[in-house]
Order: structure tokens, then C-alpha cells, then sequence
């Protein structure tokens, strides 16, 4: 993966771990605001890196360069598609976990398994080892 930015090595392997693709990311350059003097309020130095795949939006204007505020989206953009990943693995684990539980108390006695408790169980399986992977 080629990245329009230098990133630092352990950003470069989240993104890695990730898939981030740079192709799914929209870069868009706008007019920034607030404290930084006429420089900043009349170019084009706000970076704004939107992930097409999960719409997670960042927006970075804090310094008076553009190059600057390139590289801070970008590892901004990294952080919050992995947390976005990361959580939406977590969420599908707690809800299988929670059906599983339903499952099992309506099976006989709660001590075998229904086969849509066992179909649950591997899948629960399926996300753990998922997000093992992205961790490593």
C-alpha cells in the first residue's frame, strides 16, 4: 500500500492489518478557520479524508500547512477506521454471546446445544479470531 503521506511505522502497520486501501479515501482541501492569522483563514490548508467503506469523516485544520495537516488526518483517518472495525467486531460478539445465552435456556434443561446455538458459537468463534488478527 502507498500512502500520499509519510506515516510513522506503527500507523503504517495498523493500516496494514486494517486493509485501509487509500484508493476508498476522498481527499477534499478546504479554507481553514480560527486562530492562525490571515494565512490560514485565506488558503486551502484544512484537509478533510473521508472512508468511503465505513463513512468515517475527519477533518484536521489545526496547523498552517497543508502538508501538516495531511499527515495528521491521515493518522487521524487510521485510528478511527480501526477503532470503527475493531468495535463493530465487538458488537456482533456481544449480540451472538447474548443470543447464544437465549439459545441455551430454551434447549433441553440448558445443557445441550440446539444447532442454531452451535451455528451461533462458531460464528462467535469466526469474530474472535478476527479480531485477534486485526490486534496482532
Amino acid at each position: 500500500m502507498h500512502f500520499p503521506v509519510p506515516l510513522q511505522p506503527n500507523t503504517l502497520h495498523t493500516a496494514q492489518h486494517i486493509h485501509l486501501n487509500p484508493a476508498d479515501v476522498h481527499e477534499n482541501h478546504t479554507r481553514g478557520h480560527g486562530h492562525g492569522g490571515q494565512k490560514k483563514n485565506k488558503s486551502c490548508n484544512c484537509v478533510e479524508l473521508t472512508h468511503k467503506p465505513s463513512g468515517v469523516v475527519v477533518r484536521v485544520d489545526h496547523h498552517r500547512h497543508l502538508s501538516d495537516n495531511r499527515e495528521e488526518a491521515w493518522q487521524l483517518l487510521i485510528e478511527k477506521v480501526e477503532e470503527h472495525t475493531v468495535g463493530n467486531l465487538e458488537e456482533k460478539e456481544r449480540e451472538i454471546y447474548h443470543e447464544m445465552k437465549a439459545e441455551s435456556r430454551r434447549s433441553k434443561g440448558g445443557h445441550e446445544l440446539s444447532q442454531e446455538a452451535r451455528t451461533l458459537q462458531q460464528e462467535l468463534n469466526v469474530l474472535e479470531e478476527q479480531k485477534h488478527a486485526i490486534e496482532e
